[in-house]
């Protein structure tokens, strides 16, 4: 990376996570927070309250992501911060559950996202720019998992009201950083690896195998909201743990999810082994979530699940976004991650509304009867899907002035050795690749690119 493209990638990566931050703090705070508030004795409202971020969220994604094609990057990340800093600020002075939840709507309606990927895309070259989305990806991971153990030692000295507070301070702090410090790019346009496109939208929707993968970031942040719902409570009622010691049960899990994380996925991608991987995780989880709805009864029967579930979680955020990339087609690579992204939201909407309905009804057991159907139906679905090719995808950009057949291009780069599939998309002036993990031929592709059609 040139030093434009490291500030960038920097920046917006940071600017991902002080937003996510807010998000993931109130995370394992906010269900008994709720619970003290005029309203808060009504389960099923506290999960309608938490998950309707996540509906703004997946109504607003691609809409927003596709008019900042429109009228600008640096617009809509503006508008979406400034509306969740407002959302933040609402929810920070609720008196009741209604004026939380209506701060959590605003919240979501700064769906930002895809704004950003796309001014990323504006600001990188194609050949870094897998690296530069791989830095917001670990941003988001990192924060995560710092903020659940943040989250309660915060809530012990601020509140949580003083979080959401403390949400919209950053989150103004992250839109001055926008403004001062990411580039303004020279030219914005359209980059089918990191938008979608509305023409390959049905594609990609009928796509069987995109589906399941679909369905399963859906169930997994479903079960995700669901299960904060009812953890905190059983932490409080079950393990005589005082919430401002939460810290010290998330704290261990996570890191022990996040270091055995790292060999399941160098086994998986070294050995093309990522479909043994990724069904293994979703099985773990499949018992960690029956295992919660079984016996939940002591410290450390939580301990022992919430070890199991953080493995199996820290392993599939990891998996699914490359089995995403490997089985998407090369030229709607953006499309596929913009469809995935919105059923993730809509899994954060539906699991804590769902998760907040049957704790009011059935207790704990409840909940995690339905995360643990959730997530064996998604282990049916995960064992009969197609192991993905061992693969990666490469951008390489054509002459400026080409006027030729792309699809003639499409064919002599598909047959060069070690390229599994090629598109070339005369209008972003890029050819997508799909080349193989062990070997391709890079020399004779980039050739073929720069004696036929120079630059």
């Amino acid at each position: 990376m040139n030093s434009l493209e490291l500030r960038a990638s920097l920046g917006l990566a940071g600017v991902y996570a002080l937003r996510m931050l807010g998000m993931f703090l109130i995370l394992p705070v906010f269900a008994l927070y709720a619970h003290t508030l005029p309203g808060g004795d009504n389960a099923a409202w506290i999960g309608f309250a938490l998950g309707s971020y996540g509906l703004t969220q997946a109504l607003l994604q691609l809409p927003l992501g596709m008019l900042s094609d429109r009228i600008g990057r640096k617009k809509v990340i503006y508008g979406g911060l400034l509306l969740f800093a407002a959302g933040s600020f609402v929810a920070a002075g609720a008196t009741d559950l209604v004026w939380l939840t209506i701060g959590r709507v605003i919240q979501g309606a700064g769906a930002i996202s895809a704004a950003i990927t796309a001014l990323l895309a504006d600001l990188t070259r194609e050949e870094v720019r897998t690296r530069a989305m791989a830095m917001i990806g670990m941003s988001i991971g990192t924060t995560f998992a710092v903020s659940l153990v943040l989250g309660p030692l915060l809530a012990s000295v601020i509140g949580v009201s003083g979080i959401f507070t403390l949400t919209g301070v950053l989150t103004l702090m992250a839109l001055v950083g926008v403004w001062r410090l990411i580039p303004d790019p020279a030219r914005s346009r359209f980059h089918a690896d990191a938008e979608a496109k509305p023409a390959r939208l049905l594609p990609v929707l009928k796509d069987g195998q995109l589906a399941r993968l679909n369905f399963g970031i859906f169930a997994l942040h479903a079960a995700q909201m669901a299960m904060f719902v009812a953890l905190p409570f059983a932490l409080t009622a079950t393990a005589h743990l005082d919430k401002a010691h939460h810290w010290q049960v998330y704290l261990p899990v996570v890191v022990v999810g996040f270091v055995l994380m790292v060999p399941a996925i160098i086994y998986g991608e070294k050995k093309h082994k990522l479909k043994q991987v990724f069904v293994g995780a979703v099985g773990l989880m499949t018992v960690a979530q029956l295992g919660m709805a079984a016996t939940l009864d002591t410290f450390w029967q939580i301990v022992l699940w919430l070890g199991l579930y953080f493995i199996a979680f820290n392993i599939l955020e990891a998996t699914l976004p490359s089995l995403i990339s490997k089985i998407a087609p090369a030229d709607a690579k953006g499309t596929a991650i913009g469809v995935y992204n919105t059923a993730q939201s809509f899994g954060l909407f539906v699991g804590a509304a769902a998760g907040g309905w049957l704790y009011g009804r059935y207790g704990a057991a409840g909940v995690f009867a339905f995360t643990g159907i959730l997530m064996a139906l998604w282990l049916v679905l995960a064992s009969s899907m197609r192991p993905p090719m061992a693969v990666r995808t490469v951008m390489l950009r054509i002459g400026n002035g080409w006027q030729g057949d792309a699809q003639k291009l499409s064919q002599k780069l598909a047959a060069q050795s070690g390229v599994r599939e090629a598109v070339v998309v005369p209008e972003e002036r890029v050819a997508y690749l799909k080349v193989s993990q062990q070997a391709w031929d890079q020399a004779a592709v980039e050739k073929l690119i720069r004696e036929t059609f120079p630059t």
